[in-house]
């Protein structure tokens, strides 16, 4: 009865989002030819949708029953906040919680999500280094960029003037998720004579130096190609509708939060877990969550990771991430002599809520490590 119950009201979500979906591709800014494509795309997710119906549903609810009781519950850890001004005058909102160590451990979020992100970590290793946090431009509190900043280089850039106002001196540990990854991998591009002499441990968590493009989601090969090409231009033309898009808050709904327990998690996440995640999302703006769609899939760092080469490198995925896949981390383990990979069971992408205990574990044993270096190495020492 429940898994019945489940369905309908799945069922009559997809209905919903895809009505609305039809009235976004019929809009008059959207030209013909795209909505001729999207019309036919709809057709086809009508169908997918009410083949996986029933799989979702059973998967929500025989997950819902399974989960552990022993997650803490989410709880937020606020330190210092300031405002950093980004080089071309977007406001970036930066939280720090200070401790009696020369060391600071920055955090870089993922897409469609905030600082936030790292809370369980925060309050981990809240006294054992200095840690600093900030919401990536047009996520969170920071402000929203322009267009043509909506790219990974810029948010290299960003996080180079956060450390620049923030820590200017002293020892580095930098810890990115999903996207944040991408953007310490675009900063070591720019600047790796800052992370030749003052970054002492890296840690990317679900994230890939390039190739996101070939991501099949786990979907069938033919989809999974099919959403390379039509996601971009779609999410354009949703941005452009974004008040009925924001009206539709497909995140609270059924279908929304088992989308993003599927995508997000692997066996173990929680409904709480979900509803934070779909928190996150739902507060980043329309316009940023498709104008850095295509940036993602142009992101391509793999011939400049040899600049991490003599850093503390640690790389953790979930074995069942469906966004950025263990084999994304496995290349980038691959060209660089020496970087420790952790293969986490039983976990999907959103590894720093998910597998928080596992990831504070290792995070903590990174810190530790990168004190030790940078004593030894202010003594006298090389790297």
């Amino acid at each position: 009865a429940a898994t019945c119950l489940a369905a309908t009201r799945l069922a009559a979500t997809c209905h919903k989002l895809i009505c609305r979906a039809r009235m976004v591709v019929m809009a008059p800014e959207v030209s013909p030819a795209l909505r001729a494509v999207a019309q036919g795309a709809l057709a086809a997710g009508a169908v997918a949708a009410g083949a996986a119906l029933g799989a979702l549903a059973a998967r929500s609810i025989f997950t819902a029953v399974a989960r552990p009781t022993n997650q803490p519950v989410i709880s937020q850890v606020v330190g210092s906040e300031r405002t950093v001004m980004a080089d071309d005058g977007v406001q970036l909102h930066v939280e720090i919680d200070e401790a009696d160590s020369p060391l600071t451990v920055v955090f870089v979020h993922g897409y469609a999500l905030t600082l936030e992100t790292f809370r369980f970590q925060r309050a981990a290793l809240l006294g054992r280094a200095r840690l600093v946090f900030f919401d990536q431009r047009s996520h969170g509190r920071s402000g929203q960029g322009e267009f043509d900043t909506h790219h990974i280089d810029q948010l290299g850039r960003d996080l180079g003037v956060v450390i620049d106002t923030v820590a200017p001196t002293g020892p580095l540990v930098l810890v990115g998720h999903s996207m944040g990854g991408m953007s310490v991998m675009a900063l070591a591009d720019q600047r790796p004579e800052l992370i030749a002499n003052r970054v002492f441990g890296i840690a990317l968590l679900s994230t890939t130096a390039g190739g996101v493009h070939d991501l099949h989601l786990a979907l069938p090969l033919g989809l999974s190609r099919a959403f390379d090409v039509l996601a971009p231009p779609i999410a354009a033309a949703l941005a452009k509708r974004k008040g009925l898009v924001e009206r539709t808050r497909w995140q609270d709904t059924d279908l929304g939060l088992l989308l993003i327990r599927l995508y997000s998690f692997g066996s173990t996440g929680t409904q709480e877990g979900s509803r934070f995640v779909a928190h996150m999302v739902s507060s980043t703006p329309v316009e940023a969550i498709a104008e850095f769609l295509p940036a993602l899939q142009e992101h391509d760092k793999r011939e400049s990771l040899g600049n991490l080469e003599g850093v503390d490198l640690l790389v953790m995925v979930g074995e069942k991430d469906r966004l950025t896949p263990p084999e994304r981390s496995t290349e980038i383990v691959e060209r660089i002599p020496g970087a420790e990979f952790i293969l986490v069971p039983d976990s999907g992408h959103m590894l720093p809520l998910e597998k928080y205990a596992r990831v504070n574990e290792e995070l903590l044993a990174l810190v530790e490590r990168a004190q030790r270096a940078s004593l030894e190495y202010a003594a006298g020492g090389v790297r």
